[in-house]
């Protein structure tokens, strides 16, 4: 006994260094994934009323320029800047030459009714006026009266756009020229020649031209004035706008800069690593009040924090990447995942946590927080029977029409119209519903990894066909008919009271897979009269039927089923004894020792576990019933229920005496379905 509690202590001495060290681990990731930087005290948004008291600036600072006022200056300087052009080599000479001869060559007279030097000098006047200053090498699709500067060597000029000729507007020459001689007939001709002939000599100074508009743009002035200390910068209720954002938005950027200093940098991270072990504190003690299972397995409280840790991290990266992406992060995978591997209550207790420390992160927090908020209580409240695909589908569709409508509320209230609503944000919410589809995926591959079980798990391991089930068919056919029964019973139970119903189906289903080693010494595998446990001692017989629970043990982990489904295996007879042999041997010797006959236990420890206890020993005594009448089976559930109550089985469950109230209603209806009671007709 001694040695047993010391190796116990043992155990839970290290199961504490393994929490303690989990802890710190993930303070220590989650610090590194947080900004550096400190938080403005005062939380404000466009077009909202100020909150707060009135606020008098708190020391001198220049009032900055916001940044879309600094981009529209930007894009005036830009639009106002004249470009640079150079001019590369001076061709007229050589493209009039080289239309000369194409004339010569091409030029026949009776296809034309004018004459040939007549329309020579056209072409050769059209090419000295294109090149009065030079030709584009393309367009650069500038206004006309756009203003730039051409340099010649070292002689600069300035003009505008049109004064340029490019291939397109030397086209456009002729074709006015010649229609004011009404010789529109030779146009095509000379077109033709002219865009042959035509070589570019002004191509436009890149370089120079971008040095002069990063020099103008240099020269803006990010200021806008100064405020004094003490004048007052917003009155409380005032609208956060125009002159009073600026002013607020300059506050925050010399705040930082004035008092997150680096001398002060320990003191904010001692800010942070208290609010961070806050929330992991507040996790812990949620899984030890109110999930000592999961506390006690560090296997499932590692699952827990990797998955918040996980969410932290790809938050973190697409805020670094662009800020307005943090929408496409499917956060509501992280409820979506523990439900259907924990519970409800535990997956939306997470999800709150998470998004608790994600809002040091993502800009505009309270509407992020808001909008997840609201998308966790539905992916709770909707996503039911997971291992069904369309039931995914569904919910998605229902976690992304709560964010289009939460931000579209929110944009409405602050920009007060829908025109300034960014609409992209709705192609986020509908990327952010598609990567959550995903889940089924994710949750097979966390099956794999962390060798836990999920309700998409449950549905293949309740298939009858599975090659455990069908040997327990077939070397214990009795037994598996019982837990058929057993399953159906315990499943309509657990509907219920809201237990988890596919659980405990499967969990009935796989219960008594001990028998298998000695099917015949167990009553509803016997086909004859004859009765194994004659030729022995009640106190072996005791041994053999207690033994199939360790039995059942043996062959699940033989076969991988999850530990989950042995829990069931382990607790169905909880810690009770087999009394119709503990009475034989009391009858036989005149004394027995009542741990001779008792099983090893653990008692249920979950509602599910609970179930079943109930429903087996419900199922398999109401075999031995004489002639059931309504009555009989009432009395009988109600005795074997309360006799299990009696004595302390459903101790260490989370079930409540109105929930066992309940359970016995739909025992009873069951049982009367199954023996077909009918009212007595007189003759």
């Amino acid at each position: 006994m001694k040695i047993r509690q010391v190796a116990q202590s043992i155990l839970d001495k290290q199961s504490f260094v393994f929490k303690a060290f989990l802890f710190v681990v993930s303070i220590l990731l989650v610090m590194y994934l947080l900004p550096k930087g400190g938080h403005f005290k005062y939380q404000f948004q466009k077009g909202k009323p100020w909150q707060y008291e009135s606020l008098y600036a708190p020391f001198t600072y220049t009032n900055k320029k916001l940044p879309e006022e600094i981009e529209k200056e930007e894009g005036r300087i830009i639009a106002q800047t004249p470009p640079y052009f150079e001019i590369k080599e001076d061709k007229k000479a050589e493209a009039k030459e080289k239309f000369s001869e194409l004339f010569e060559d091409a030029y026949v007279d009776t296809l034309f009714n004018v004459s040939k030097s007549q329309v020579k000098n056209i072409g050769l006047q059209t090419l000295d006026k294109a090149y009065k200053y030079g030709v584009l090498d393309r367009d650069y699709a500038y206004t006309p009266s756009r203003n730039l500067y051409l340099r010649d060597g070292k002689e600069l000029q300035e003009l505008v756009y049109e004064d340029l000729y490019t291939t397109e507007s030397v086209m456009e020459l002729i074709d006015e020229t010649l229609s004011q001689q009404k010789l529109d007939k030779v146009a095509p001709f000379l077109k033709k020649l002219i865009a042959r002939s035509l070589l570019p000599t002004i191509e436009i100074d890149q370089k120079l031209t971008d040095n002069v508009l990063d020099g103008q743009i240099q020269s803006i002035n990010p200021n806008t004035g100064v405020i004094e200390k003490g004048s007052l910068i917003i009155a409380k209720g005032e609208v956060v706008e125009g002159d009073v954002l600026r002013a607020l938005i300059s506050l925050e950027t010399q705040y930082k800069s004035q008092v997150w200093s680096e001398s002060n940098q320990t003191w904010i991270m001692i800010g942070y690593v208290l609010l961070v072990s806050i929330v992991f504190l507040m996790l812990f003690l949620f899984l030890k009040k109110f999930r000592p299972a999961i506390y006690n397995n560090n296997t499932e409280v590692t699952f827990i924090f990797f998955n918040i840790i996980l969410m932290v991290f790809l938050t973190t990266v697409v805020v670094k990447i662009d800020a307005s992406y943090v929408y496409v992060v499917p956060l509501c995978i992280l409820p979506l995942i523990f439900k259907s591997f924990f519970d409800a209550r535990l997956g939306f207790f997470a999800h709150v946590l998470t998004l608790l420390l994600l809002g040091f992160i993502v800009p505009d927090s309270f509407m992020y927080l808001f909008l997840h908020i609201i998308a966790g209580v539905v992916t709770i409240l909707s996503v039911e029977e997971l291992y069904k695909r369309a039931n995914l589908f569904i919910s998605v569709g229902q976690i992304t029409l709560v964010y289009f409508v939460s931000y579209l509320a929110f944009s409405i209230i602050q920009e007060g119209s829908l025109e300034g609503i960014e609409w992209q944000y709705f192609g986020y919410f509908v990327l952010n519903g598609m990567v959550t589809l995903f889940a089924h995926p994710l949750i097979y591959g966390y099956e794999k990894i962390f060798g836990m079980v999920s309700d998409v798990s449950l549905l293949e391991l309740s298939d009858t066909n599975s090659k455990l089930l069908k040997e327990l068919s077939i070397q214990a056919p009795g037994t598996f008919h019982h837990s058929l029964n057993v399953a159906n019973l315990a499943e309509a139970a657990a509907n219920e009271i809201g237990a988890n119903a596919m659980l405990v189906r499967v969990g009935a289903l796989y219960h008594d897979i001990g028998k298998m080693r000695n099917p015949s010494f167990f009553t509803e595998n016997q086909v004859n009269n004859m009765n194994p446990h004659a030729e022995f001692e009640p106190k072996q017989s005791a041994e053999i039927i207690i033994d199939h629970v360790l039995d059942g043990i043996e062959i699940a982990r033989k076969n991988n089923v999850p530990d989950r489904i042995i829990d069931f295996i382990r607790t169905h007879h909880g810690d009770s004894v087999v009394y119709y042999f503990y009475k034989q041997e009391e009858k036989e010797y005149g004394e027995a020792d009542i741990k001779d006959f008792q099983y090893p236990g653990p008692k249920p420890f979950s509602k599910e576990t609970a179930i079943l206890m109930m429903c087996d020993s419900v199922e398999a005594a109401s075999k031995s019933l004489k002639d059931p009448t309504a009555a009989k089976l009432n009395d009988f559930v109600e005795k074997i229920i309360d006799s299990q109550l009696e004595n302390d089985q459903f101790v260490n469950a989370d079930i409540t005496l109105r929930e066992i109230r309940d359970i016995k209603k739909v025992l009873k209806l069951k049982l009367h379905n199954m023996y077909h009671l009918r009212v007595e007709y007189p003759e």
